[in-house]
C-alpha cells in the first residue's frame, strides 16, 4: 500500500471513530423514550456512560410513600404532581423493588436492601458502601432531611409523625450524624444546598397516612421554589415513591426536572437502582451493588 493510501485509510478511521463517539454522549447507549419494556440497552464503555449524564451543581430527592403510579398519574387529586412532571421527565415504566417501605428506602440509598425484608428497626450496617459515603469520600456533600424528625443526629425508630424507616442513612455507620438533620435546616439559600440531598416528608405528608392531596400539596409549598430555580441553576429535582400500593406490579410514579432535562414521557423501564446508577454516574462515582448492573437514565438531558 502506498503511502499515500495509507492516510487516506487512516483518516477515514478517525472520522469514523470520532463520529461514533459524538453520537454516544449525545445520544446515550440507545436507552430512549420508545425503548420496550424490559429491554435493555446495548453495553457501552464506562466512560462514554458517564458523560452522558450531566454533572448538576446540586440534586434533591424526594421520596412519598405507598401510592401506585395510576392514583397519581393525571388525577385530579395531584394537581400539582402533574404540572411538575410536565415541566420535566416523567417515566411512564417506574417500579419499586419490593415491599414494604424500609428495604426500598435502603436500595435506592445503597443498591442493595441489605437482605432487609420488613419495617423493623434500627437497622445498623457496619462498613456498607452508600451514595452518602460515596459523595463525602469523592470531596463532594450528602446531606439526608427528615420533616418532624425531633433534632439532627437523631438515631430513634420513632417520634410523633417522624419514623426511621424512611431515614435510610441513618442505618450506615459510615454517614456522619451531621448528614442527618431536620427538614426544618432545608436551606431557602439553594446555593448552600449540598451537593446531594434526600428529603423525607414526615408520615402524613408522604401520603402513608394522609391523602394524594394532602401529599400534592406539600411538595408544591415546599419544593416549587426549589424546582423552578433548579431550572435556571444547573440542578436537578427527582420526585419518587417508595412503593406502590401494595400490588404484584409495584409501579410508581417519578419525575425529574431541572435545567438540562428534556420535557417529554419516557418509556424505559426503570427502578430505584437505575436513579442510584444515573446519580452516581453525574458525580463519576463507582456504582455499588445492584447499581454496577443498572442502565444509567441517558435520554432525557439536553
Amino acid at each position: 500500500m502506498t503511502v499515500k493510501r495509507l492516510t487516506v485509510v487512516l483518516a477515514a478511521v478517525v472520522t469514523l471513530g470520532v463520529a461514533g463517539g459524538a453520537y454516544a454522549l449525545q445520544h446515550g447507549p440507545g436507552n430512549g423514550p420508545d425503548q420496550s419494556a424490559g429491554r435493555g440497552p446495548d453495553p457501552v464503555p464506562a466512560a462514554v456512560t458517564a458523560a452522558a449524564v450531566p454533572r448538576p451543581d446540586h440534586v434533591v430527592l424526594v421520596m412519598f410513600e405507598n401510592k401506585k403510579y395510576s392514583s397519581i398519574n393525571g388525577s385530579s387529586s395531584a394537581p400539582y404532581f402533574n404540572s411538575l412532571a410536565a415541566q420535566g421527565a416523567k417515566f411512564t415504566k417506574s417500579f419499586a423493588i419490593t415491599h414494604p417501605s424500609q428495604p426500598n428506602y435502603i436500595a435506592l440509598f445503597s443498591g442493595s436492601a441489605q437482605g432487609v425484608t420488613d419495617d423493623s428497626c434500627p437497622r445498623t450496617f457496619t462498613g456498607k458502601e452508600n451514595l452518602g459515603h460515596q459523595l463525602i469520600a469523592a470531596g463532594l456533600s450528602f446531606t439526608g432531611y427528615s420533616e418532624a424528625m425531633p433534632s439532627d443526629g437523631y438515631t430513634g425508630c420513632s417520634s410523633g409523625t417522624y419514623r426511621r424507616k424512611h431515614n435510610s442513612w441513618v442505618d450506615f455507620d459510615n454517614v456522619p450524624a451531621a448528614s442527618n438533620l431536620r427538614y426544618s435546616k432545608f436551606p431557602t439559600d439553594f446555593t448552600t444546598l449540598p451537593t446531594v440531598s434526600f428529603v423525607t416528608p414526615d408520615m402524613c405528608n408522604d401520603m402513608h397516612d394522609c391523602s394524594v392531596g394532602t401529599g400534592d400539596t406539600w411538595l408544591k409549598a415546599k419544593l416549587d421554589a426549589y424546582a423552578q430555580w433548579a431550572k435556571t441553576h444547573n440542578s436537578l429535582l427527582i420526585v419518587t415513591f417508595d412503593e406502590d400500593s401494595g400490588t404484584s406490579v409495584n409501579q410508581i410514579f417519578t419525575a425529574f426536572v431541572g435545567q438540562h432535562v428534556k420535557v417529554g414521557s419516557y418509556a424505559e423501564t426503570i427502578n430505584h437502582y437505575t436513579v442510584l446508577r444515573t446519580i452516581e454516574d453525574a458525580y463519576g462515582l463507582t456504582p455499588i451493588n445492584n447499581a454496577a448492573s443498572a442502565t444509567p437514565i441517558t435520554d432525557i438531558w439536553q
